[in-house]
């Protein structure tokens, strides 16, 4: 397509010359000259606002009837769709902690409304038409419009996906234009990035990494909807596709590729990660999806029937111990527990075995660079928006967890020893930092990992399974050990034996003949 047919994609010098018609909360349309103009709808909403406040004649009444009447309407929602949560600021609890704004801050792109035209983000800005317009030659049968359409079409549902604050200054004109130009670049992104082709589009790598990283971050997501809405099929595209390639949209099976490029896992369990974008319920972004996948089980092979009835102990979750008396790995290795990586990546293929006084731990392995800090930061405060009920809290379980490991830099190296976590972050201290930064004041689900816990802490109480591992550690700990430990051994029963020999000697000829003589 040559430049001068593409009048459809402006540029951005363009884009920001666009004028943000905003919708004026009442809290703030009061005086002031530079205050935009009130609707009737508004100044109408202010004056019965100001008539509640006044009212004292059976006010409680009125406030406590429109209680019950808000609260039937939130119960009688739609289960499927009352429930996802919204597009949103960090919570108040995580953005208050000290230097945090470095996990939740883009640092090279603005998706979205939230950080939308600051200025450290405009260079990024220049490479969105580039995308949009690759996404439409391949995407559009009608030089994009049908693409914009289906925005423009469905912009109260996309609207819908926002909290209501993020979204309150955006007119529909404009907030459509932007979720159209914020998801084209973006999916296009995406599959250029899987396909190692974002050369063309002559993006720096720095500027694609701090972009691989800003996608994934809260603030910065973009509904799941307006990406479908974007990949669903045309008619150009169906035309010369065969029936299996109908069932796989190249732009969903990057995602899915892309989501396992950033699960923080060796590539050898890529295989078993299901990215299930066709679920019952739809993810609400890409967060979503990533931690989908962080947290999914491959399906265990079945068991035989004599393993099935075997009683568990720690069936009765009532009953369970699980407050931790241990600090660090450094306690559990005095106690006797070694470390093993999990079979799988997923963060919750955590488990503890004990064979006779030594236990086993088994945890996913990790990799840990610069993107983990916010990756884990922005999916734990996913888990803890206000309307993300349906949460199991199973990221923010799993720092938790770690963090309890992890006490300083010894702790890491001895994970690093047992292939559990691979430190491409920096010294072992920085990856200690790490995880008691993002670690502190988290609240995880109280039932994760509650039979782990329970036998570890079981273990580390037994005294005998302590004193023996203690014996082992400190005499058994090398291989000189073991050999000065075999030798005393040897040496000690040639002792034995010729104490023995001393006391009970051989019959020698002269004892047989006086024996024999007696006879």
């Amino acid at each position: 397509m040559a430049e001068n047919e593409f009048d459809f994609v402006v540029s951005i010098e363009e884009l920001s010359a666009r004028k943000v018609v905003k919708r004026v909360d009442n809290t703030h349309s009061s005086g002031g000259h530079d205050q935009p103009v009130v609707s009737t709808f508004e100044a109408h909403e202010k004056h019965s606002t100001e008539k509640v406040i006044s009212s004292t004649d059976s006010s409680w009444e009125n406030k406590l009837e429109r209680l019950m009447v808000e609260e039937e309407e939130q119960q009688g929602g739609d289960p499927a769709t009352s429930h996802k949560p919204k597009i949103q600021t960090v919570p108040p609890m995580l953005r208050g902690q000290k230097n945090f704004e470095k996990y939740f801050e883009p640092r090279a792109v603005s998706i979205g409304p939230l950080h939308h035209g600051k200025p450290k983000l405009q260079v990024a800005e220049k490479y969105k038409p580039k995308l949009t317009k690759k996404f439409i030659n391949n995407r559009s049968t009608d030089n994009g419009k049908d693409l914009y359409m289906k925005i423009w079409n469905n912009i109260e549902m996309l609207r819908d996906c926002y909290d209501e604050a993020v979204t309150r200054n955006w007119d529909n004109q404009s907030l459509a234009w932007m979720l159209f130009l914020d998801g084209c670049s973006t999916l296009q992104f995406i599959h250029s990035f899987v396909t190692n082709e974002l050369k063309i589009f002559k993006i720096k790598n720095d500027q694609i990494a701090f972009a691989q990283q800003d996608l994934f971050l809260l603030e910065n997501q973009l509904p799941y909807q307006l990406l479908k809405l974007l990949m669903n099929d045309d008619d150009r595209e169906v035309g010369n596709q065969n029936d299996e390639e109908k069932k796989k949209n190249k732009y969903e099976e990057s995602i899915r590729t892309f989501i396992r490029m950033n699960v923080m896992a060796p590539k050898k369990y890529m295989h078993q990660i299901d990215v299930n974008m066709e679920k019952k319920q739809e993810p609400a972004h890409l967060l979503e999806l990533l931690q989908s996948a962080l947290i999914y089980q491959p399906p265990k092979k079945k068991q035989s029937q004599s393993k099935r009835k075997k009683p568990d102990p720690y069936r009765n979750k009532k009953k369970l111990d699980c407050r931790i008396s241990y600090r660090n790995v450094q306690e559990l290795k005095a106690a006797g527990i070694q470390l093993k990586p999990s079979s799988t990546s997923s963060l919750k293929d955590i488990d503890f075995n004990s064979l006779c006084f030594a236990g086993y731990l088994k945890l996913p392995q990790l990799i840990v660079d610069d993107s983990t800090g916010p990756l884990f930061f922005n999916l734990i405060a996913y888990e803890m928006c206000p309307d993300n009920i349906q949460t199991k809290y199973e990221v923010t379980s799993y720092v938790s967890f770690l963090d309890s490991l992890i006490d300083n830099a010894e702790d890491v190296k001895d994970l690093r020893s047992a292939n559990i976590l691979e430190n491409s972050l920096g010294s072992d201290l920085e990856v200690a930092e790490l995880f008691n930064e993002i670690g502190t004041d988290l609240v995880p689900n109280p039932e994760a990992y509650m039979k782990v816990k329970a036998k570890i802490q079981k273990h580390y109480k037994n005294k005998w399974t302590t004193w023996m591992a203690q014996v082992c550690h400190d005499h058994f700990s090398s291989p000189w050990t073991i050999m000065a430990f075999s030798a005393a051994l040897v040496a000690l029963a040639l002792s034995g034996i010729q104490t023995w020999k001393s006391v009970f000697p051989d019959p020698g000829p002269c004892d047989n003949f006086c024996k024999n003589m007696t006879l």
